[in-house]
C-alpha cells in the first residue's frame, strides 16, 4: 500500500510541475502579446524620454485613471 501512495504521491508532484510550466508559458504568452499591442499603438517607436515620462505618468496617477481620462477625452 505504501508503494501505491508514494506512487500517486509522485504523480501528483509531477502534475504540479507540469502545470506550473504551462503556468510560466502563457505568463510568457501574455507578456509577449502585451508588447505587441504596445508596439502595434507605436509606443515604442516614442523617444524614450517621452516614453519613460508617459510611463512615470502612469504609474503616478494609476491606469484606472489613465483609462478614464483618456476615454473621456475620444
Amino acid at each position: 500500500m505504501a508503494k501505491s501512495l508514494d506512487a500517486e504521491q509522485a504523480a501528483i508532484e509531477a502534475d504540479e510541475r507540469k502545470l506550473a510550466e504551462r503556468r510560466k508559458a502563457l505568463q510568457a504568452k501574455q507578456r509577449e502579446a502585451a508588447i505587441a499591442a504596445v508596439e502595434k499603438a507605436g509606443l515604442l517607436r516614442m523617444p524614450i524620454d517621452r516614453l519613460e515620462g508617459l510611463m512615470k505618468a502612469v504609474k503616478k496617477l494609476g491606469l484606472d485613471a489613465v483609462e478614464k481620462r483618456l476615454e473621456a477625452s475620444a
